[in-house]
């Protein structure tokens, strides 16, 4: 088997690259702390593109194409912090949209479903994705903030239909978004408040246990591909710190200590990049072990992130806390994916507990 990327997946992401190079640098992230936005003029190019539509059926005006394609342009988002909800709209939303369509087939919400990925391959609308509640206290929602749709979940207390969990596409005027403080701004905190009706719902009971572990594994990897390019980005930047800043005399590179630190970082960033590639295949070719795999992917990446941020701030020292170093609009949000969608304890957890049983043809979590 050829374990590459094809030339057409490399192209497009070295396009992607130099797009977010000039439209995404960190004076437009000071910018965007100021005034967080869900579509802006990044949004437009990055659909002109083909990256927002990437997941939509062509049918629908999108590309049709799958997680594999999508995680290279997930990690050169990463790369710059990308203020915008490429992933909860792209890598989650649209495939949750277009699994339950094809489910559907003509039935029931299937004209909706066309036509939010239709608004979503025309970046007219961007989504935000909420976790599935895990308590009576409300979830704050990553995009939720400036969304024009919303993924929402309810919570059941059996497993039929009319008890179990459900899934719920609400459109942003039918939501009332209170805004919650962030440390990475740029995120657009919310915790919605919403009435789930049975014309929001779009799947429940079975259907939608099934379609919300198949979101969980995919949020797990697409957010794995952002922190992999924000690991890079960080070490990047402590090493070209680590060049400039001399003491005793001497860069501060030179310093065995400091090789050591960075070396240590860098390790883990390449251990964690195939991990996430694999589940990504893995996910499109919905093998067996594809929840053991994100889940290990989401992991390792979280891990390298955390590592990255450690190493990247003990060498810059202080001044990486402040407002003047770049550093810390990338640390903030290394921090907060690390911790979205299950932090490394808890995917290692899932990981252990696929090892240890296994039912019928995929793992059981």
């Amino acid at each position: 088997m050829h374990f590459a990327f094809s030339d057409q997946q490399d192209e497009f992401r070295r396009a992607v690259r130099q797009v977010l190079a000039n439209e995404c640098t960190p004076e437009h992230l000071r910018a965007a702390y100021e005034r967080p936005q869900a579509r802006t003029g990044r949004w437009a190019t990055l659909t002109e593109l083909g990256v927002v539509g990437l997941s939509v059926p062509e049918s629908n005006g999108g590309l049709g194409l799958g997680l594999v394609d999508l995680v290279p342009l997930l990690e050169e988002a990463g790369r710059v912090a990308l203020p915008e909800p490429l992933l909860e709209t792209t890598a989650l939303a649209a495939p949750l949209l277009v699994g339950l369509a094809q489910r559907h087939g003509e039935g029931r919400g299937s004209g909706r479903a066309d036509s939010w990925l239709d608004g979503i391959a025309r970046g007219e609308k961007a989504a935000a994705v909420g976790p599935v509640p895990t308590g009576a206290s409300p979830t704050p929602v990553a995009g939720a903030d400036g969304a024009d749709v919303l993924v929402l979940f309810s919570t059941g207390d059996g497993a039929d239909s009319a008890s179990g969990p459900g899934i719920h596409v609400v459109d942003a005027e039918e939501v009332t978004v209170r805004a919650v403080p962030s440390l990475d701004p740029t995120r657009r905190l919310g915790v919605p408040h919403w009435a789930p009706t049975p014309d929001t719902a779009v799947a429940s009971g079975g259907e939608a246990a099934t379609a919300i572990r198949d979101l969980g594994d995919r949020a797990a990897v697409a957010t794995g591909a952002e922190l992999l390019g924000l690991t890079e980005r960080m070490i990047t930047l402590a090493a070209d710190y680590a060049k400039e800043r001399r003491q005793f005399g001497s860069p501060i590179g030179s310093f065995q200590a400091v090789k050591h630190l960075l070396a240590g970082a860098r390790v883990a960033l390449e251990f964690a990049r195939p991990m996430v590639y694999a589940a990504a295949w893995s996910i499109d070719e919905q093998t067996r072990d594809a929840s053991r795999a994100a889940s290990a992917a989401k992991a390792t990446a979280s891990e390298a992130a955390v590592e990255a941020a450690r190493v990247s701030l003990q060498v810059h020292g202080a001044i990486g806390y402040t407002w003047e170093c770049d550093l810390h609009l990338y640390m903030k949000r290394a921090w907060a994916l690390s911790a979205a969608w299950g932090d490394a304890p808890a995917h290692r957890a899932r990981v252990l507990a696929g090892a240890l049983e296994t039912k019928g043809g995929r793992t059981s979590w």
